[in-house]
């Protein structure tokens, strides 16, 4: 996001950020910034996109396409260390010469994103577990913090009240909560 520099026999060379922020000093994240981050890191760790793929990816995407924001692109798709866009019922590949590929239906992280009527990111579903969608990123709702998406309750706000001594029950009955709920937030709270 802040790009950086990087040594090389034949000197300084700069690695340009692949996510650009509302203010560059110091970089202040947007909530689409955190989508971007999510997806790019999705693309890197679950699909082995390379970050030169990904680069030539977004730049194809930006000179071919005028896709200013490629990771917010609800056409995104990925497989096996590809990045494609699905336009007509095909899949372009981003990262090759923009051939056209057999159609692949990519699963997983961008699910979790929901879009709202003008195709932007409206909410972010960080969590990837066999429960239905538990835990919620919106922005439109508690300043963006994570939350129940039943109940709309802080996973801070859950894990706080455990830490000063309640018992998971009582928090999980103050609140209307499921216990997997409440395990959930724990869960969420304890990797973040």
């Amino acid at each position: 996001m802040a790009g950086q520099s990087y040594t090389q026999h034949s000197g300084r060379h700069p690695f340009y950020a692949l996510i650009s922020t509302p203010d560059s000093h110091p970089p202040r994240l947007s909530f689409n910034n955190l989508i971007e981050a999510y997806t790019l890191r999705a693309l890197r760790t679950k699909h082995r996109v390379s970050i030169e793929a990904a680069r030539k990816a977004i730049d194809f995407a930006e000179q071919t396409f005028h896709i200013e924001r490629l990771l917010l692109n609800p056409a995104l798709r990925a497989s096996a260390g590809d990045v494609f866009l699905e336009k007509y019922s095909n899949l372009i590949n981003l990262a090759g010469a923009g051939q056209s590929a057999m159609k692949i239906i990519l699963k997983g992280h961008l699910k979790r994103i929901t879009f709202d009527e003008f195709s932007l990111p409206a909410r972010l579903y960080p969590v990837d577990t066999d429960t239905k969608n538990v835990i919620v990123i919106d922005p439109r709702i508690a300043f963006g913090r994570p939350i129940i998406a039943r109940r709309g309750i802080s996973t801070a706000a859950i894990v706080d009240r455990i830490n000063a001594g309640e018992s998971e029950k009582e928090v999980a009955k103050d609140y209307g909560l499921k216990m997997a709920e409440v395990e959930e937030a724990i869960v969420y709270e304890q990797a973040a």
